[in-house]
């Protein structure tokens, strides 16, 4: 499914480097090339080329790769010119593609065009946009996993057992006189339950892969004073919030993004909450509210001094009723206590100390446990919230079908949704305007 237009982008980062990239990529590129390099393309082979304007004056010197089509990133033909990376270069060699019929590309075309033209499917092309986003090592390993096709073979395999299943229902239908005889003999019953069982571990570990790409939110909140600030600083191994011992100094929220061992954590430092006549503070405090309202964990810090005050009890009253919240009792290095977490009335109770960095490993593991995550995460695949919702609709179908085993025509369409269903993720099934929002949070370039 080549494109009949040529498309070009910068493919490295903004700003200054040692080298910059212009990818183009469409058909019969050796011609365009050769009026932008005046010599020659040999497939992949780098070879030193100028980069001349209309007037033949060079804009740049630097290295021309060629790949032909099909054996290249989109299928069709890819040339880079790899020159100095400074802005304005990279900007005149853009304009001067422009210039010869190529077009500035769309985010993620070059990566949509791969897709299009089966040089990967829907699930790899999203391991791409993963790899770069990746905020983690451990995201990263998983987002090249899911790139190199890991989550597609999974998804594969279980569609051609449903497929399987599907040819026998088939089959019988074409003999209803023997419908009964088939199935047993086909062993259909256990083979949806097989299919089943293997959807599961496949959503078990596709969830896992979700918290890899996606983290989790987890806001610090509490009165003032009680250690939000420096809990924060342990957490991130640096200063990035500011600490004094005068109350209502961190007025507006304070994000930064964690790698607890391998899980990313989006965590945000609040205002401390309590009633005052600042105005400034009562707008932090007011927003530090909206904060609680979008997360999916909330970290209830009090000291360890004053456990039993009537201000903190107040906090967790006030707390939306399905928000997850590990209440975390903090300087306990004044309180003379010891680290430690333990389970109270349903919530997970950690006490630690910001200050020497005592019960900061129970409180890790607290943040796993409400996260539902595993730390032994080597093997997984990163997955996207569509993803979940596919393998949720399959499931769904399947258990219909359990219901319909009486109803042949309805057990077989049932298995005919979930086939859909799960073959949306890898893209075989899946609509125009989905692939256009998927590609358009892509970088330029890629």
């Amino acid at each position: 499914m080549i494109q009949r237009d040529i498309i070009a982008a910068i493919a490295t980062a903004p700003g200054r480097g040692g080298i910059g990239v212009v990818r183009i990529s469409g058909r019969d590129l050796p011609r365009f090339a050769a009026t932008l390099t005046a010599r020659p393309l040999e497939p992949r082979h780098a070879m030193l080329a100028a980069f001349r304007d209309a007037a033949g004056q060079p804009i740049d010197e630097g290295i021309v790769l060629f790949f032909p089509a099909p054996h290249s990133y989109t299928g069709e033909d890819v040339i880079e010119l790899q020159g100095h990376g400074g802005p304005i270069v990279m900007r005149q060699l853009l304009q001067r593609c422009v210039e010869l019929g190529a077009r500035l590309a769309r985010p993620g075309e070059f990566t949509e065009r791969a897709y299009l033209n089966g040089r990967m499917d829907l699930a790899q092309a999203e391991g791409v946009a993963d790899l770069i986003e990746a905020s983690t090592v451990l995201a990263a390993r998983a987002a090249l996993r899911s790139l190199q096709g890991n989550f597609s073979e999974l998804i594969q395999e279980l569609a051609s057992k449903i497929v399987a299943l599907r040819t026998l229902l088939e089959a019988t239908l074409d003999f209803p006189e023997e419908e009964v005889e088939f199935l047993t003999a086909g062993r259909a019953a256990e083979q949806l339950a097989a299919i089943r069982e293997q959807l599961e571990r496949v959503m078990a570990s596709t969830r896992q892969g979700s918290l890899l790409r996606e983290g989790i939110q987890v806001v610090l909140i509490g009165e003032p004073n009680v250690g939000k600030s420096s809990l924060l600083n342990r957490l991130a191994g640096e200063d990035v919030a500011i600490v004094t011992e005068v109350p209502g100094t961190t007025r507006d929220a304070v994000r930064e993004q964690i790698d607890i061992d391998g899980l990313p954590v989006h965590i945000i430092d609040t205002a401390g909450l309590r009633e005052t006549d600042d105005a400034v503070e009562r707008i932090g405090i007011s927003r530090t509210w909206a904060q609680i309202e979008k997360a999916d964990l909330a970290l209830v810090v009090s000291d360890a001094t004053g456990l039993d005050d009537a201000g903190s009890q107040a906090i967790v009253a006030r707390l939306p009723a399905g928000l997850a919240r590990i209440r975390v009792v903090n300087k306990i290095d004044l309180a003379a206590r010891s680290s430690g977490r333990e389970g109270r009335d349903s919530e997970d109770w950690v006490w630690v100390s910001a200050k020497t960095g005592a019960g900061l490993d129970q409180l890790k593991q607290a943040i796993w446990g409400r996260a539902g995550w595993h730390p032994a995460g080597e093997g997984l695949f990163t997955a996207r919230a569509r993803h979940v919702a596919a393998l949720q609709a399959t499931q769904g179908h399947l258990a219909h079908a359990v219901a319909q085993t009486r109803h042949l025509e309805l057990y077989a369409e049932e298995l005919r949704l979930a086939h859909e269903a799960l073959c949306a993720i890898t893209g075989e099934y899946t609509p125009d305007d989905l692939l256009g929002e998927i590609f358009s949070k892509f970088c330029i370039g890629k």
